[in-house]
């Protein structure tokens, strides 16, 4: 059965990816296409972009989800946040990536999901968790006498730091431990820090031109250093993902799951 799906922040680069992708993809119709009021493109052919004609014209009618299945958003919170209200309003199913939100936004995805089924998670990539996998396996052996540093890059727009990727990786290394994150974590270092205190975990962040993303998570160790890394040179694996994700979704009626458990690697 084809799944009707409908597309949030249609005409930036990761809407682009995740339109293509689903027209390649048997099991999928675009059906909606979304970006915010007033944006210029506006009443054009979602697939112009890239010179395909896919039939559906980008609109910022929220009420147009009433007619699809699923919606998918990478976008930004202050647009999601609305989205959410949207599709809980027409009993749509929810894939959201968008990183960045405060406890408030949080809040409001989890009562969200206690009336439609929502896959939340700020990576979509499968490599990037089976990284998540190993991260948890890894602090678990390595648990005392290694210092733990979280780097991240991503390209000169994201607006967000550290990275949701990120933050989520510096969650599973204390969720091992058995401690809250914002106990442990450093986020920044200038001047005359002083030594480092045991059993934190650092985080570094760079922001530069087309990068798309790169982690890499260090357990340094006396005479060793273990280095975790996944880097991203296309958004496609973040789209293919996400279809996956709106698959796992088509028998649930309500809930809040992340891609652990897409991807049945929850324990």
């Amino acid at each position: 059965m084809t799944l009707k799906l409908a597309i949030a922040g249609a005409s930036g680069k990761m809407g682009r990816m995740l339109i293509e992708t689903a027209l390649r993809s048997k099991d999928f119709q675009l059906v909606v296409a979304l970006e915010h009021l007033g944006h210029s493109n506006l009443g054009q052919d979602a697939g112009a972009a890239y010179g395909v004609q896919t039939g559906v014209h980008l609109t910022a009618d929220l009420d147009q989800l009433a007619h699809v299945d699923c919606l998918i958003d990478f976008t930004r919170p202050e647009g999601s946040l609305l989205h959410v209200q949207a599709c809980v309003k027409h009993r749509v199913q929810l894939v959201l990536g968008t990183t960045g939100f405060d406890e408030t936004g949080r809040e409001a995805i989890t009562r969200a999901a206690q009336s439609i089924g929502v896959v939340f998670a700020p990576n979509m990539s499968v490599g990037v968790n089976a990284t998540l996998k190993l991260l948890d396996m890894a602090a678990r052996i390595l648990n005392s006498g290694y210092d733990v540093e979280v780097f991240e890059a991503h390209h000169r727009h994201k607006v967000d730091a550290p990275s949701g990727t990120a933050l989520k990786m510096g969650e599973t290394i204390a969720n091992a431990w058995g401690k809250p994150l914002g106990d442990i974590a450093t986020w920044a270092r200038h001047g005359e820090t002083g030594e480092r205190e045991s059993g934190t975990i650092g985080f570094s962040v760079v922001r530069g031109g087309d990068i798309v993303g790169d982690h890499t998570v260090y357990f340094c160790g006396t005479g060793e250093r273990i280095e975790i890394t996944h880097r991203s040179s296309s958004r496609a694996t973040y789209a293919e993902g996400a279809l996956r994700a709106a698959r796992f979704l088509k028998p649930k009626q309500i809930g809040l799951f992340d891609m652990q458990a897409v991807l049945g690697l929850k324990d």
